[in-house]
């Protein structure tokens, strides 16, 4: 399916002044780099960061850029790779719905290692991170869910394309070279949902940084591609969907609207398709005082679309416990801290009561609730039986999102990391890149 616009609104895009960014953008920014760099830190330990550090330390090459967990730096493109694996390895980053993936993952890793390599300002950095996710918002809007329903991973398709806008902004490629990176990067754009629930989703986001970094670096030394490989004939949009949404996704195109303002951070450690669940829960659990020994059954209803995304009925490792309704509403009930990724082990698969408890929960799809809502009934025997309903889509109060956010930042990665990435993302005007970068170096 051809979409001639979304190139040229791509260009659009990464064109765009920086005065002309609005505040209130800017502001969702701050807290998406603040809690990017938290999640990226407290993921550096995972298994998947581990292997993949390892191979770009063993790589080696320039030393450019630095890695999450790792006192000597890398080549830009290696930096992307292991840091935006890392910040994805705890499935705890930020979600666009409209997009269907996850945005900072994608495009921070490839905006502080370029910035980085190139000694750019940290400002540089921030205004990549909101143009580069608001290209992969449209991308991913042009996709729809029919291309995620299909198996594709869309913070890695459509964050491939953010990713390189977000590289060529910080380069500063003329527009004839960023067409030549981004219609380049459409033949490396990939990711699979079938990688879910294992250290392939995570491996996902680095490759959608990695490649943004390469695209943009090849064409800023004259590598020419084709005239259009996102939209045109055969190009990556014809590829891979049906129907393109191109009159949807860029209806009120930016400046005058940044969908990034819609962006949603995560306040619990797993799928964010489980979120509004879980808060349903929390509110029935808050005003009813429920006893999980109690409850005769649990009726949940979604959308359809994450039937297939976070509906492992029995989850064996704590990987799977992040994508079950199920487990998660034993864990909600029983007042375990879904919060906290250290619950998310494997031991939490085997313990008797929350496993005793996941035949009692029933997930039904209902194409009239919206991706961001839930709707639960809770059946307790003779007693009457309790709703609760939720909707992701009403945004938190500024404060209130940006207490629960230091909140989480402290319970990963400790109070006194907290406090000195927020100090950081609080004076990023006045620091480089490079200084930035060092809150991802081991030993910071």
């Amino acid at each position: 399916m051809l979409a001639p616009r979304t190139l040229n609104g791509l260009l659009d895009i990464a064109a765009i002044p920086s005065e002309a960014i609005p505040v209130s953008a800017r502001a969702i920014a701050h807290l998406s780099l603040y809690d990017w760099l938290a999640v990226t830190r407290a993921g550096e330990d995972e298994p998947v960061a581990r292997i993949v550090r390892d191979l770009v330390a063993d790589e080696g090459g320039r030393e450019a850029a630095s890695v999450v967990g790792l006192n000597k730096k890398v080549p830009a493109r290696a930096a992307a790779l292991a840091n935006g694996t890392a910040s994805h390895a705890l499935d705890y980053d930020d979600t666009h719905f409209a997009h269907v993936g996850h945005p900072s993952v994608a495009i921070l890793p490839a905006a502080l290692a370029v910035a980085e390599a190139l000694d750019a300002p940290a400002a540089a950095v921030l205004d990549a991170l909101l143009i580069g996710a608001e290209a992969s918002i449209r991308v991913g809007m042009v996709l729809g869910r029919p291309h995620y329903d299909r198996g594709f991973h869309q913070t890695a398709t459509a964050g491939a394309f953010g990713a390189t806008v977000a590289a060529a902004r910080v380069i500063g490629l003329t527009r004839d070279e960023a067409r030549n990176a981004l219609s380049l990067v459409a033949t490396r754009a990939s990711g699979l949902k079938s990688q879910f629930g294992s250290m392939g989703k995570p491996f996902n986001a680095g490759i959608a940084a990695s490649n943004g970094v390469e695209a943009a670096e090849l064409a800023k030394r004259a590598f020419i591609s084709c005239d259009d490989g996102v939209g045109g004939p055969q190009g990556f949009i014809d590829a891979h969907v049906d129907v393109a949404f191109e009159d949807a996704a860029w209806a009120s195109p930016p400046p005058a609207t940044f969908l990034f303002e819609d962006v949603k951070h995560k306040l619990h450690a797993c799928c964010h398709g489980l979120h509004a669940t879980i808060e349903a829960l929390r509110q029935a659990q808050r005003t009813h005082g429920l006893d999980p020994a109690a409850v005769a059954a649990v009726d949940i209803r979604v959308n359809p679309r994450w039937l297939k995304v976070c509906d492992i009925k029995q989850p064996r490792t704590g990987l799977e416990a992040k994508f079950s309704y199920a487990m998660v509403t034993a864990m909600t009930l029983s007042e375990v801290d879904t919060a906290s990724d250290a619950v998310y082990a494997d031991e939490l698969c085997r313990d008797a009561a929350l496993v005793a408890f996941l035949p009692k929960v029933a997930v039904t799809g209902d194409e009239a609730i919206g991706d961001t809502g839930a709707v639960v009934r809770i059946e307790r025997g003779d007693a009457p039986a309790v709703m609760a309903r939720f909707d992701l889509a009403e945004r938190l109060p500024a404060d209130v999102l940006q207490r629960r956010l230091r909140d989480k930042a402290t319970a990963l990665v400790g109070r006194e990391a907290a406090e000195a990435l927020w100090r950081d993302v609080a004076e990023l005007e006045s620091m480089s890149a490079s200084r930035l970068a060092r809150n991802l170096r081991a030993g910071t």
